[in-house]
């Protein structure tokens, strides 16, 4: 650590993106972002189980540990941006904006809540201008470590870890749905999750008593078809330009295996600790599981075909699960329009990364110098 700290004061000096410094530092700044991100996570894993118990509190643990992985990022664009080192132009700017949409979110945010009190649904404005935010930053991340971070021996292991970001990020969305479902399900048993003064916000939102139709609009905010079509067209795709970009031949289910891990994990912890508990979307791995296999069994296998094999396959998991386990009313009838969506996104990527594109896209920026091997051992 102190060779480290080393090596940043000795680097704190102006400079251009794309400045030639040792490869520890830069893998290490890097390694910042990971823990970084995880906080980020943790306290948004936590956050939204803690909105189906009780009222927003602006000071909640679930924020102030979101607020630590802000801090920390802060620090490191501030790294970035005044040394130039870790980052082309291009890989700087991505983060530049992800992180100022995100602060600039938030004040927002808070307003909002202070004005309209609780957001009855994850999918609003200033949410979604958090998301936004954290998915510009993970895009610059994974961009900036497939440049530097190479030669480092947990190269390809943080490689899914930042995908798992932007999937993370996605699926976020969905879990007001899988929180909801079994939110509304404690109601009808008669032992609610929440609070009482937060299913009266829920009435009074709608202006009506507090009855069964006022908790079911705070709990299952969105129509049937939401739920999956997001989980197929915004995780799949995410997990389906993973597999391409990667290459290796299990990244998409090594990166859903990993999310599904961390959302039982995170299941394990709220149940011990008598918070709300979701269902979690183990029907992502049957989707994921098919993306891979078809870059394997046909190297350059029709989009169309693809699209249905992954759709078919991930509603056909979903449908076992919402029979013997658990999972948010869906409407099967989506899955018409999914598919076609589906190819064309299919379709869309591999016409980007097939002409050469996609290349040229993320090779804007780029210089000539960066990390450069240095003769002290990595960290």
């Amino acid at each position: 650590m102190a060779g480290m700290a080393e090596l940043v004061r000795g680097h704190w000096t102006r400079g251009e993106p794309g400045r030639d410094a040792p490869s520890e530092l830069v893998v290490a700044l890097y390694r910042w972002w990971v823990v970084a991100m995880a906080f980020k996570i943790a306290g948004a894993t936590w956050d939204i189980c803690w909105h189906f118990k009780w009222l927003r509190d602006d000071l909640a643990p679930p924020h102030l540990i979101n607020t630590v992985g802000t801090v920390i990022v802060v620090g490191l664009v501030v790294f970035h941006t005044y040394t130039g080192i870790g980052v082309d132009r291009a890989t700087l700017r991505w983060m530049q904006w992800g992180l100022g949409i995100f602060l600039v979110a938030a004040p927002l945010d808070v307003i909002n809540h202070r004005v309209n009190g609780l957001d009855i649904t994850a999918w609003s404005p200033s949410h979604a201008l958090l998301y936004i935010g954290t998915g510009l930053m993970s895009i610059g991340l994974i961009r900036g470590w497939a440049q530097h971070g190479r030669g480092d021996r947990y190269f390809h292991p943080i490689t899914c870890f930042l995908w798992f970001t932007v999937l993370d990020n996605f699926l976020f969305l969905n879990q007001h749905q899988e929180y909801g479902v079994l939110g509304l399900a404690a109601w009808d048993r008669g032992t609610p999750y929440a609070e009482d003064i937060l299913l009266q916000f829920a009435a009074d939102d709608l202006g009506r008593p507090l009855d069964r139709v006022a908790v079911e609009h705070f709990t299952l905010p969105v129509p049937d078809w939401v739920y999956p079509s997001w989980a197929v067209l915004t995780g799949l795709g995410t997990l389906l330009l993973a597999r391409r970009l990667v290459g290796s031949r299990w990244t998409a289910t090594t990166i859903a295996a990993g999310y599904l891990a961390f959302r039982c994990v995170a299941w394990g912890l709220l149940a011990a600790a008598d918070f709300p508990i979701s269902t979690v979307p183990f029907f992502l791995l049957a989707g994921a599981v098919a993306i891979d296999l078809s870059f394997q069994l046909a190297a350059r296998i029709r989009p169309l075909v693809g699209a249905v094999a992954v759709t078919a396959v991930s509603y056909a998991a979903l449908s076992l699960q919402q029979t013997y386990l658990a999972a948010p009313p869906s409407d099967y009838w989506s899955a018409v329009y999914v598919v076609v969506l589906f190819a064309g996104l299919w379709w869309f990527l591999q016409f980007l990364l097939d002409t050469g594109v996609w290349q040229r896209l993320v090779s804007r920026g780029q210089t000539t110098t960066g990390a450069r091997e240095s003769t002290t051992p990595r960290p």
